[in-house]
């Protein structure tokens, strides 16, 4: 096999790949942020102790954490127009469709990072005069949320890699810059090995973060 890769000047990196490199972490920036907020309320309901709160929480979470992700992207796309009765571009669906779906894993989070803080902590918030609602946001949440931070940045970067999955839509991301790119010069063999490295680059160094992170905090500790 004869590989050439001349063909990737800085033309090929602004016109193609770029676009789609912006929509992979506007995607992922945009379903973390979304994810982690329905899953604290997801987590909160769950661990409220009333039942009319923990059943739909935990239908919602157990149902999603058992359905591929590519399956939830094309029922997205395909039967919310149906339902609101006018198409939706498939950039637009694509993050509905990931914040929904990712709220499920940081819900199973953000639950073992707030059961991680002592109930002694829960206990001296209720002693100070605090509601459970001030316990949870002035206490119990920012310490869950130190705890668990090495978990949702790992998370994190597993939903980086997930966003190439909105190829099933059309959606123009990262992996689909790299395609547009191949299929413009005729390099498709080159442009996925690229694709292959970028990804591998970008994931094995937001990993070495994560580990840095967690050596910090375990040291606070």
């Amino acid at each position: 096999m004869n590989l050439d890769f001349a063909f990737l000047d800085w033309s090929v990196v602004s016109s193609f790949i770029a676009k789609g490199f912006f929509f992979s972490i506007q995607l992922t920036l945009i379903a973390t942020l979304g994810g982690i907020a329905l899953g604290t309320l997801l987590a909160l309901m769950r661990l409220s102790g009333k039942r009319w709160l923990i059943l739909p929480a935990a239908f919602y979470v157990n149902t999603l954490r058992s359905i591929p992700l590519v399956m939830v992207i094309l029922w997205f796309f395909l039967l919310i127009p149906m339902l609101i009765g006018r198409p939706m571009g498939a950039e637009l669906s694509a993050i509905i469709t990931f914040t929904v779906f990712e709220a499920a894993y940081f819900s199973e989070i953000m639950r073992a990072g707030i059961q991680s803080v002592s109930r002694g902590q829960v206990f001296a918030g209720y002693a100070m005069g605090m509601s459970y609602r001030q316990t949870m946001q002035l206490v119990v949440l920012p310490q869950a949320f130190r705890n668990m931070l090495p978990v949702l940045m790992t998370q994190t970067i597993i939903l980086f890699q997930d966003t190439s999955l909105v190829y099933a839509i059309g959606a123009y991301d990262l992996l689909k810059g790299f395609e547009v790119a191949g299929k413009n010069f005729n390099r498709p063999v080159e442009t996925y090995l690229v694709a292959a490295v970028v990804y591998f680059v970008i994931c094995f160094s937001l990993s070495m973060l994560v580990r840095r992170l967690q050596k910090k905090i375990a040291i606070i500790r």
